[in-house]
């Protein structure tokens, strides 16, 4: 239980917000795959899954014995992403991903400096 010490009252660990500090950012390989122009590849669609269930594992690469419910678990998440990408909808115009890109670069050297 976390008890904040302004308010004095009990609140649920579930309920409470985190601190800044205990904010993990999504992975930064994981990448917005929607309303591209052209389209999602099935291989930016199997990346993304592949990261995603690195992140939830905890495994860049698992033992033998975790290798075929690590890969089922990369095909079944890389299947719901794909249904998922191509049923959403919107009438905003497709990005481009060079120009998205480019934004990605100017954002990383606007944080990290220039390389």
């Amino acid at each position: 239980m976390f008890i904040p010490r302004r308010v004095g009252k009990i609140v649920p660990d579930s309920l409470r917000r985190p601190n800044k500090s205990e904010v993990t950012p999504m992975c930064r390989n994981i990448k917005t795959l929607f309303n591209f122009d052209p389209p999602v590849t099935e291989e930016e669609v199997r990346a993304a899954s592949l990261q995603f269930v690195r992140k939830i594992s905890g495994f860049t690469k698992p033992s033998k014995a975790n290798e075929a419910v690590f890969l089922a678990a990369v095909d079944e998440v890389a299947g719901v992403s794909t249904r998922l990408v191509r049923a959403l909808e919107t009438t905003a115009p497709p990005k481009n991903r060079e120009e998205e890109a480019a934004k990605a670069r100017a954002r990383a050297a606007e944080r990290f400096g220039a390389a």
